[in-house]
């Protein structure tokens, strides 16, 4: 029993050995374990303010890249408005001449004279007028009425006929 006894208590030695080493061990991990933490923590602002650079750049080549595409895009929809708005313009043009050139046709066949055609009379008028007067014996007086005068004398009223009285 005695050797036993003497198992016992240098295993006992030994487990206290073994306890104390494990909790040497254990201590040695923990202070490991805090020891990357602290070096994370300083690691990690230094780490994380090297991302936060990163991003900035990133960040201005986006910001470059998308004012870049957006001035291509509006050029592109200012040469195409403006294609749409020529295009449309001589559309425009188009129809009013087409339908300038109906008035014209509808205006003719109605018998109405043109502007022309009244200035052709009016120098004919005034040409006879001066004849007239060359063979009359009488100085050609060139005179012309003022616009005015010549809308006063179309917007005269018309003497009326009188009226004949029905036979009783």
């Amino acid at each position: 029993m005695v050797k036993k006894l003497k198992a016992m208590a240098e295993s006992k030695s030994e487990g206290k050995q073994l306890a104390a080493a494990v909790r040497d061990s254990a201590q040695q991990i923990w202070l490991a374990g805090l020891g990357a933490f602290s070096k994370a923590q300083e690691e990690g602002g230094k780490v994380f303010e090297a991302l936060v650079k990163e991003g900035l750049g990133i960040q201005r080549r986006t910001r470059a890249m998308t004012e870049e595409k957006i001035g291509e895009v509006t050029g592109k929809m200012s040469k195409a408005a403006g294609d749409i708005t020529k295009q449309a313009t001589h559309s425009w043009d188009k129809l009013e001449q087409v339908f300038e050139d109906r008035v014209s046709r509808a205006l003719k066949r109605l018998g109405v004279p043109t502007s022309k055609d009244i200035q052709a009379l009016m120098h004919r008028v005034e040409t006879l007028n001066d004849n007239v007067q060359a063979l009359s014996g009488a100085t050609p007086v060139k005179t012309r009425k003022a616009p005015a005068a010549r809308k006063a004398a179309a917007k005269a009223p018309a003497r009326k006929a009188p009226r004949r009285k029905a036979a009783a």
